[in-house]
């Protein structure tokens, strides 16, 4: 196949689904853009310039800065983003919620159901604390009061509630995980004005030609790295035996395999990561007690205890997130169900043991990876001169967007593969009608 794009525009489905997910995200990337009420937009920037470091900056990159200018659309995705977290990780505390995640089609539409609920309610609470927080910052409210609460709440609610039907209809009606494609948009949305400062800076000749290259070529391993190890798999062998399925059908015997993904964790552990390594950071921007802004100062980026402790709480998190999304149990379980085994071990608990030996062993160097893309690409921006490209081009940017490619990428794949296999079964059908006419 010459040109795939051409071929997806050739094809009226898949050609409506690219179309549908384009107007879907230039809707969100204009609401990005509508102020709130009651918003002196100009205030609230210079104010929040200086909060890129802090909790308050990791949100705002999830939103597309959307944070940094009380957009309509301020609180982005992250409402139902946080509420989905949560209900992974209860599903591991209560049966309940777990059962529902093991219902199928059914247990998954309901549980989709309290998320929505989930979000609505987080939104609020978000919507209150954002209205509380803005009208902290000198000259940012026109008439900070009861009523401008009331109003953004009621706005900010609004949006995010909108921002996730529209991710769901991404998702049903588009190309790619419209949760994930609304994310991947926000972050890109300031790789042209980050460009932009470098190229001026290189005009400028605070930047060096060479620093610009050898930066060029850090991104690229990096990117490369992380593509190859968001598709690194650790296949187990499965074997399934000869069955006999009655009626003299035998079903042969196949031998398959099942992938275990070096990073099954994904971007969660460097985000959960870095909202606990920047408190201190988040605390010395809204607090004038001494001992927090030493120990801030003691704690900031690029210094060995902020990057020690940010190292070990990815490998902490890469382990209990993956133990949080993957069961071995429930795995060993289905293959018995089946009649799968892996070859030389037992079927049940022993088979659970091997996978969880394995997964172990195999999370170790995807827990060391995380840390070190979430670490090095920062370093070095930091030591070119250009750090505001860390917003798009720093670990947890680099993650999602390259997940969030390569999902999309595969799933165009998969329609141009069932295209033309359809096609294939079409004219095979043709030919069939043709030769049983004229036999």
């Amino acid at each position: 196949m010459a040109n795939p794009v051409a071929t997806l525009f050739r094809i009226p489905e898949v050609k409506d689904k690219i179309l549908f997910t384009l107007l879907a995200l230039l809707i969100y990337r204009i609401g990005a853009h509508i102020a709130a009420p009651g918003i002196d937009v100009q205030a609230l920037r210079a104010f929040t310039g200086q909060l890129q470091g802090t909790v308050f900056g990791i949100y705002d990159m999830f939103v597309g800065g959307g944070l940094s200018k009380a957009t309509v659309f301020a609180l982005g995705i992250m409402p139902y983003i946080s509420a989905s977290i949560m209900f992974q990780l209860l599903a591991a505390v209560f049966p309940t919620i777990e059962k529902m995640q093991k219902e199928g089609e059914e247990g998954r539409k309901r549980l989709t159901q309290y998320t929505r609920y989930a979000t609505v309610v987080l939104s609020v609470v978000q919507a209150y604390g954002y209205s509380v927080f803005l009208e902290g910052i000198p000259g940012a409210v026109v008439d900070p009061g009861f009523g401008f609460k009331l109003t953004m709440i009621l706005t900010l609610t609004t949006g995010a509630v909108f921002i996730m039907w529209l991710g769901e209809q991404i998702t049903e009606r588009g190309i790619g995980n419209g949760m994930s494609l609304l994310i991947f948009f926000s972050i890109i949305e300031s790789l042209p004005t980050a460009l932009y400062e470098t190229y001026r800076l290189v005009d400028l000749g605070e930047v060096s030609f060479i620093s610009l290259i050898l930066l060029v070529g850090v991104m690229l391993v990096v990117i490369a790295a992380t593509v190859a190890i968001t598709l690194a798999a650790r296949k187990i062998p499965v074997q399934i035996p000869r069955k006999v399925m009655g009626k003299g059908r035998i079903r042969e015997g196949q031998k398959s395999f099942v992938p275990l993904r070096i990073n099954s964790a994904g971007v969660m552990p460097i985000i959960f990561a870095q909202s606990i390594v920047i408190v201190p950071s988040t605390l010395q921007t809204f607090s004038n007690n001494e001992s927090i802004r030493t120990f801030s100062n003691w704690f900031q980026f690029g210094s060995w205890p902020y990057e020690l402790t940010f190292a070990l709480l990815i490998i902490f998190f890469t382990y209990f997130y993956t133990a949080i999304i993957f069961n071995p149990v429930d795995l060993a379980e289905n293959l018995k169900k089946q009649g799968a085994f892996v070859p030389g071990v037992k079927p049940g608990a022993r088979t659970a043991e091997y996978i969880d030996r394995v997964l172990t062993r195999i999370t170790l160097p995807g827990a060391v990876f995380l840390a070190a893309i979430a670490i090095i690409p920062g370093l070095v921006l930091n030591s070119v001169g250009v750090p505001f490209l860390g917003r798009v081009l720093g670990g947890t940017g680099v993650l999602i967007m390259v997940g969030v490619a390569l999902d999309t990428v595969q799933q165009m794949q998969q329609h141009l593969l069932l295209r033309r296999y359809d096609g294939f079964m079409r004219k095979g059908r043709v030919k069939l009608r043709g030769r049983t006419r004229f036999m």
